[in-house]
């Protein structure tokens, strides 16, 4: 019985894709996997039983990916399970900066008991007046499963739509979604100049840590609204209030308010509720409970973000060899010879991702396993840069 530890509460529907022999347990020491959600796990040190850790969402800055990679642990996440949600309050959080509707809603909570509210209200009601979106460019920094629902929603509501992705390899992917109307710009520059309003949808990263700062800032139209539904630390919190109180910035709406945004004037804060919708909630666990039973029954990794992605399809007859490395791209042809001691190599695959890499072998075994005193997982171990090895009979 394989068993499944979740570290926090992950959606019932996507538990029960879990193949009738697993279960969920509750303690780590006979854990096959982990599944978690917003759980910090940077201190958390995982014992040799788990080969898996899922995240059931698309950021990772709660597992240390470097630290569980060398450790053979690979880590998943969903990417696009959730990007519906955060489309959709992408889009409210550009309505509520246009229109000062949350401003209006207070206003009525604190004249509720006043029995002449809905005549008090017209005179009322000119604080809160705005702007509206049709005609307006949006400029989309990032064009991956987010940013592409985003373009099409605000070019479906009448929208210029500008955007800027600096990775060829994600536009090739996104492309036949993309809008008819939306514009490549070659630099974040071009997208500053032309934007009205700017949705970040970016990893946090070194690159990106801090990217909306003064200086970028400095190149964006005045009265610009920005739209952060990514990671806080995309904006430099000094640099915003500031902008905010010139006017520079007509509104900044974050789904990650801080001790800083939170008492900002001109902030929407929005308590992280960007995947919080139950079919978000129910998406993500259903692709991380699989991508996890893929890997451990078939080897196969599919949105790993600590290993590259690999797949020989389901295991047949034959045994698999699923064997966690590091970034020796020779070492397929030294597994390849010592598997052919024991049987014949009926498929291979290896692959190679920054430090580290996978290979997969399907043999038939045409000898025993073991040979005087010395056995095949032995004698891979012995190779240079093994880190795990794993075999599926």
């Amino acid at each position: 019985m394989k068993k499944v530890l979740c570290l926090n509460k992950i959606s019932p529907v996507g538990l029960k894709t879990l193949p009738h022999n697993y279960e969920v347990t509750s303690e780590i020491n006979e854990a096959d996997a982990i599944l978690v959600r917003s759980a910090v796990m940077h201190e958390m040190i995982l014992p040799d039983n788990v080969v898996a850790v899922a995240r059931a969402g698309a950021g990772v800055n709660n597992i240390p990916l470097d630290a569980y990679a060398k450790a053979g642990v690979v880590v998943f996440n969903t990417p696009g399970a959730n990007a519906n949600a955060v489309k959709e309050l992408t889009i409210a959080g550009m309505l509520l900066a246009a229109r000062d509707i949350h401003g209006g809603m207070k206003w009525v909570e604190a004249n509720k008991d006043d029995v002449e509210i809905n005549k008090n209200m017209e005179k009322a009601k000119a604080a809160f007046a705005g702007t509206e979106i049709l005609g307006k460019t949006i400029g989309i920094f990032g064009l991956g499963a987010v940013g592409t629902l985003v373009a099409q929603g605000a070019y479906g509501m009448g929208m210029s739509v500008a955007a800027y992705e600096p990775s060829q390899t994600t536009i090739d992917k996104n492309r036949d979604l993309f809008p008819a109307g939306l514009r490549l710009v070659a630099s974040a520059d071009e997208l500053y100049a032309a934007a009205d309003y700017i949705s970040l949808n970016v990893p946090l990263l070194p690159a990106t840590k801090g990217m909306i700062n003064r200086e970028s800032i400095a190149k964006m139209k005045d009265g610009v609204v920005i739209i952060n539904l990514a990671r806080d630390a995309i904006v430099n919190d000094d640099d915003i209030r500031q902008a905010l109180k010139e006017g520079k910035v007509r509104r900044y709406v974050t789904d990650f308010p801080n001790h800083a945004t939170a008492n900002m004037e001109g902030v929407v804060a929005i308590p992280h509720l960007g995947a919080s919708t139950e079919e978000a909630e129910d998406n993500c666990a259903t692709m991380a409970v699989k991508q996890i039973v893929d890997f451990i029954e078939n080897g196969n990794i599919v949105n790993s973000v600590n290993y590259p992605n690999i797949e020989l399809g389901p295991k047949t007859e034959a045994h698999r060899i699923v064997l966690l490395h590091d970034a020796n791209e020779g070492l397929s042809g030294q597994i390849i010879k010592v598997v052919e001691t024991r049987g014949v190599v009926k498929q291979i695959a290896s692959k190679v991702k920054g430090d580290f890499g996978v290979t997969l072998v399907d043999f038939v075994k045409t000898k025993g396993e073991c040979s005087e005193g010395v056995c095949l997982g032995d004698q891979l171990g012995e190779l240079p840069g093994i880190i795990s090895l794993r075999v599926i009979h």
